[in-house]
């Protein structure tokens, strides 16, 4: 999924390129279906995840950034109370890549 360019930033390994035709539609379309939306303003995914409590959103905010850390790709996102807007978009690509479709995955899957 996704060629690969250098990391700008230093980093080891490979960054992915930006998604594009058909292979951006198919890794798209399940997350659309599953709530996630594409951001007016750039090339990017949102997604507004609502949890019974602070404690609850903050700890899977917690889990969240331990595979973003893992991953070296980390979310946008901003807390009030029990509600987690999230943003997500690769800086270095200037749009979405397959990394944004792995954690978006992944925090779907950590809310259960």
């Amino acid at each position: 999924m996704g060629a690969v360019q250098e990391n700008d930033r230093g980093g080891p390994g490979m960054r992915p390129e930006k998604l594009a035709g058909a292979e951006r539609e198919a890794a798209l379309a399940p997350l659309l279906a599953a709530g996630w939306a594409m951001a007016e303003d750039r090339d990017a995914l949102t997604k507004t995840f609502r949890f019974k409590n602070f404690v609850t959103a903050f700890g899977w905010m917690t889990q969240v950034a331990i595979e973003a850390e893992k991953a070296d790709h980390h979310p946008e996102w901003f807390n009030v109370y029990k509600t987690v807007d999230v943003t997500l978009s690769t800086h270095d690509a200037g749009g979405l890549t397959v990394l944004d479709v792995a954690l978006a995955t992944r925090m779907d899957a950590l809310a259960g």
